[in-house]
């Protein structure tokens, strides 16, 4: 068995990103670690011939200053939000999480974290942005943890709490943090605004044991969740992605049978449902390196240069989750990937 370093063993800083704060708290928390000063991120991310998932087992944190652009036109990948405005942004590159189902190890050639330490920078573009909206009559909506879990980091980096200060008192603008963690605690002495949308993406406990391994187990997401309704947060559950495993229906309706019974459903302010989607170009790499996982060896057809299932079986799903949340929530919000 190899014997891995312990994660942010090393830490990358690129020079001019030394003087940021988030660079200096982010030092303090690893004070064994060996800090090697780099020009630029990307000599070191993106590298050749690195083994994504070898990585993750001792991943390294680079510290980097960002350059523009700072916002991203929304994937199609991403639910309808029902208004034009959408944008995603990326303070963090990778995850600490490492989902079998995840895009990331198909997108990026590393398994490394880099964290953009000049966050002001992101802010700004983001009141610019506001300025110039297609349509100024709908609000700007950024999801800002796409690429990454912010929350799962907040413990080393207060990213999740700096953006939710900075939003605030910002019009016209919504943004969603999504995340896996049971780190709510981290965040909870702030007050809860009306423009920040804290998102949790839930599965069975099969799925969670299978394809969710290094995310916390799913019923300490539950609680961290509850905290969070309780708090007065404005909570969105996400089941996203569907696994269409062997016997998915019962799974997941019972999963949502029993998370309604911990859970105050009425105080969700939607649900996000969506079966498993990837961009092809990430799929064939993930495949092309021998993923161990069987998500990569199913039935899939391509569409629109997105692997998925059949329309007929991903319909079918969506529906009967549908379905099954309105016997429950007859007036529940569902927002829906097909």
């Amino acid at each position: 068995m190899k014997n891995f370093q312990p994660n942010f063993s090393h830490i990358y800083i690129e020079r001019n990103a030394m003087d940021y704060p988030l660079a200096q708290i982010a030092l303090s928390k690893f004070p064994k670690a060996k800090f090697v000063e780099i020009e630029h991120y990307k000599d070191i991310f993106n590298r050749p011939k690195q083994h994504f998932q070898i990585q993750k087992s001792s991943m390294k944190l680079i510290l980097a200053k960002k350059t523009a652009p700072f916002l991203y036109p929304a994937s199609e990948m991403i639910q309808e939000y029902e208004t034009p405005n959408v944008f995603y942004t990326t303070p963090i590159l990778n995850c600490l999480y490492n989902c079998d189902y995840c895009f990331l190890q198909g997108m990026y050639p590393s398994g490394n974290l880099v964290i953009f330490v000049n966050e002001n920078d992101f802010f700004k573009s983001i009141q610019e942005k506001l300025k110039n909206l297609e349509n100024p009559l709908k609000p700007l909506v950024i999801p800002i943890s796409y690429n990454t879990d912010l929350m799962a980091m907040e413990n080393i980096i207060p990213i999740t709490s700096n953006w939710i200060k900075f939003v605030r008192e910002l019009d016209n603008l919504k943004i969603e943090i999504r995340t896996k963690s049971a780190l709510f605690s981290s965040i909870e002495n702030i007050s809860p605004p009306k423009n920040v949308i804290l998102s949790w993406t839930l599965s069975p406990l099969e799925i969670c044991e299978k394809y969710e391994r290094t995310a916390p187990p799913v019923h300490r997401r539950i609680n961290s969740m509850k905290s969070a309704i309780e708090k007065g947060w404005l909570v969105r559950l996400c089941i996203d992605p569907v696994l269409l495993i062997d016997r998915w229906e019962d799974k997941y309706n019972r999963f949502i049978t029993d998370l309604f019974r911990e859970i105050d459903g009425k105080k969700l302010v939607d649900i996000t449902l969506g079966v498993f989607r990837m961009n092809k170009d990430y799929f064939n790499r993930i495949r092309k390196r021998e993923s161990r996982s069987d998500i990569y060896y199913d039935n899939y057809i391509i569409e629109n240069g997105t692997v998925t299932p059949p329309i007929e079986l991903r319909t079918h799903a969506m529906e009967t989750l549908k379905k099954h949340i309105l016997t429950i929530h007859p007036k529940m919000r569902i927002l829906i990937w097909e």
